[in-house]
């Protein structure tokens, strides 16, 4: 997923969306028809107001409702519709694929304009393997929703967000190839950073990539790309 479920409820709360009610897409909800599901569920079950929906929007088993027949339903029930327009981005449908392609290339300038917003990585903080301190580049190994849509192996400039701040950052993408590993891990490295936040949420943004992950001969050549890395993180600008 671009955004898994509590980013996209976090999204609506900041919107200033006060209650948010999630309908399970079970197989109960598969089977109704069009007519049933705006009638049963959105009538009368939701008691809605106003549908909002978007104009390519279809529902229904088999996909048979589309906006046109909810816009006739709704009014003919005394609920507001409003069908969205589709946004496009130099002449070209702004679409979840597009986002996705953007992201699976590194290519997060073009992805963060397609979300309105730059793509996040949020994350739980767990206990890693410790190279990282060892070297002197002490790292956070985040923990991520399994749903969620990580960009390729390599090594990335960010901004990381830990406790209402943002720091300049680096993060790495890979299975340490130097020291043979087999399974993927994300590490952040935070500028001007020591503390130790085991448990706790950090979320990273505004990825630019640097480089593809390779192996090294040795852990001082490592050592010797990663200072070059860190040099390639500007210092913040922010407070």
């Amino acid at each position: 997923m671009i955004s898994t479920l509590e980013e996209r409820l976090d999204n609506l709360g900041g919107a200033g969306i006060d209650e948010a009610f999630l309908l399970p897409f079970d197989e109960t909800i598969a089977k109704l028809d069009a007519r049933t599901f705006l009638d049963g569920i959105v009538a009368g079950k939701i008691g809605a107001r106003v549908l909002v929906v978007g104009e390519n929007f279809r529902f229904g088993a088999g996909r048979q409702g589309d906006a046109a027949f909810a816009r006739e339903r709704m009014e003919a029930l005394g609920i507001g519709f409003v069908a969205v327009g589709q946004l496009e981005d130099r002449g070209e449908r702004v679409s979840s694929t597009r986002i996705r392609k953007a992201i699976a290339a590194g290519d997060f300038e073009v992805a963060d304009a397609l979300l309105g917003a730059p793509y996040a990585i949020p994350g739980r903080v767990v206990v890693g393997a410790g190279r990282g301190h060892d070297l002197g580049f002490p790292t956070a190994n985040l923990e991520v929703s399994p749903h969620k849509l990580i960009p390729a192996e390599g090594v990335y400039r960010c901004i990381a967000r830990y406790d209402g701040r943002d720091y300049a950052a680096l993060l790495s993408i890979g299975t340490n190839p130097t020291f043979n590993g087999s399974a993927s891990s994300i590490e952040v490295w935070l500028r001007d950073f020591d503390r130790t936040i085991y448990g706790e949420q950090l979320s990273v943004r505004e990825l630019r990539f640097l480089r593809a992950q390779r192996r090294f001969g040795s852990a001082a050549e490592l050592l010797e790309q990663m200072r070059a890395d860190v040099a390639a993180v500007p210092y913040p600008t922010f407070v």
